[in-house]
C-alpha cells in the first residue's frame, strides 16, 4: 500500500487568521501524516499559509516528503524536491508534486505543465518507474491539462478545489482522479499491472457484467414471448428486439473476455467516509481535543 497526500492538507486558507493555534494543529496534521505511512505531500497553496521557512523546518525528521516541481525562490532555486520514486508490491512508483502559479508566501510557481512532463521524462528514462503519479496542489482547470497533455504520467490526483469524492475520469493521456474534500474521506485506488497499455477503468468491467446479466435475461423473456406469439407483426418486431440484444450480448461479450484475460493495467477507485461509524483512535483523539475541544466551533 502505497499513502499519499495531493497537498492543501495543513491550513484552512493560504492566508494566515493569526490564530495561534493554525501553527500547533499544522504540526499535528505533519506528525498523524508521517506517523500513517505518508510517502509523499504535494506542496499546495494551503501548506504555505505560514510561510516555505516553517514548512520546511517542520517537515525535518519526517520520513514523508513534500514534492514540488515548479515550486521555487524568488531568485529561482528548487525550494522542495521535484520527485520521488517509491517500491511497493514489486512497483516501482514515481510520485511528482505540482503547485499552484503565481507568487505564494514569499515563493514562486513557475508553469506547472513543462516542470511536471520534464520530471515524468526523467523518472522514465532515468529510474524506470512502472507508474507515474501527480499530486496536483492545482486548480481542477490546470489538473485537467496535465491529464490531457502530460506525457508519460498515469494518474493525476487533484487538490486545491474542494470537489469531494468522485469518479476516475480519463483525460485524454492519464486518469484524474479526485481525492475527496478536508480529511473527510480515505480514497482507495486499486491497481492491476499485469497487462499493457494505458489504465482502464475496471468499474467499466464490472457495469459489463451486469448489463450481459440483464441482457442474457431479457433474450430469455424475449424468446418466451416469441415462441407464444402467433400475430406475425408482432413476432417480426420481437425478432427484431432479439437480433438488436443479441448484438450487444455479442460486445459485451467480448469487453468481459477482454476485462478477464488481464490483457490490461486497470484501476478501481473507491472512498472510505470517515464518518461517526469510523472509530478514532484515542491517543490522536486526545491531541486533538487540545487543539479543538469539543464542541468548539472549529468544523
Amino acid at each position: 500500500m502505497l499513502v499519499l497526500d495531493a497537498g492543501n492538507a495543513l491550513f484552512k486558507s493560504p492566508v494566515s487568521s493569526g490564530d495561534p493555534g493554525e501553527k500547533v494543529r499544522a504540526e499535528l496534521l505533519l506528525e498523524q501524516m508521517d506517523a500513517m505511512g505518508t510517502a509523499a505531500m504535494a506542496v499546495g497553496a494551503n501548506d504555505l499559509s505560514l510561510g516555505v521557512e516553517l514548512l520546511r523546518k517542520k517537515a525535518q525528521g519526517t520520513k514523508m516528503k513534500l514534492l514540488s516541481a515548479n515550486l521555487t525562490s524568488k531568485e529561482g532555486k528548487p525550494l522542495f524536491p521535484a520527485s520521488t520514486v517509491v517500491s511497493v508490491g514489486g512497483l516501482k512508483v514515481g510520485v511528482i508534486g505540482a503547485s499552484p502559479e503565481g507568487d505564494l508566501q514569499a515563493a514562486q510557481g513557475k508553469p506547472v505543465l513543462p516542470a511536471v512532463r520534464a520530471e515524468a521524462k526523467l523518472l522514465r528514462e532515468k529510474d524506470k518507474v512502472d507508474v507515474v503519479v501527480v499530486l496536483a496542489a492545482v486548480p481542477y482547470a490546470v489538473s485537467r491539462q496535465l491529464a490531457q497533455q502530460g506525457e508519460g504520467l498515469d494518474f493525476v490526483v487533484q487538490s486545491h478545489d474542494v470537489r469531494g469524492p468522485g469518479i476516475a475520469q480519463r483525460e485524454g493521456l492519464a486518469t484524474l482522479i479526485p481525492p475527496g474534500g478536508r480529511g473527510r474521506q480515505l480514497a482507495r485506488l486499486e491497481l492491476s499491472v499485469d497487462g499493457a497499455g494505458p489504465f482502464v477503468d475496471a468499474s467499466i468491467v464490472q457495469r459489463d457484467q451486469e448489463s450481459l446479466k440483464m441482457i442474457e435475461a431479457n433474450l430469455t423473456r424475449t424468446r418466451e414471448r416469441l415462441a407464444a406469439t402467433k400475430d406475425e407483426t408482432a413476432r417480426k418486431a420481437l425478432e427484431e428486439t432479439i437480433a438488436t440484444f443479441e448484438t450487444r450480448r455479442t460486445s459485451l461479450q467480448q469487453s468481459v473476455k477482454d476485462g478477464a484475460t488481464g490483457a490490461r493495467r486497470t484501476h478501481l477507485l473507491s472512498y472510505k467516509q470517515l464518518g461517526t461509524d469510523v472509530p478514532s483512535d484515542p491517543a490522536v483523539q486526545k491531541l486533538v481535543e487540545r487543539i479543538e475541544p469539543p464542541g468548539s466551533a472549529h468544523p
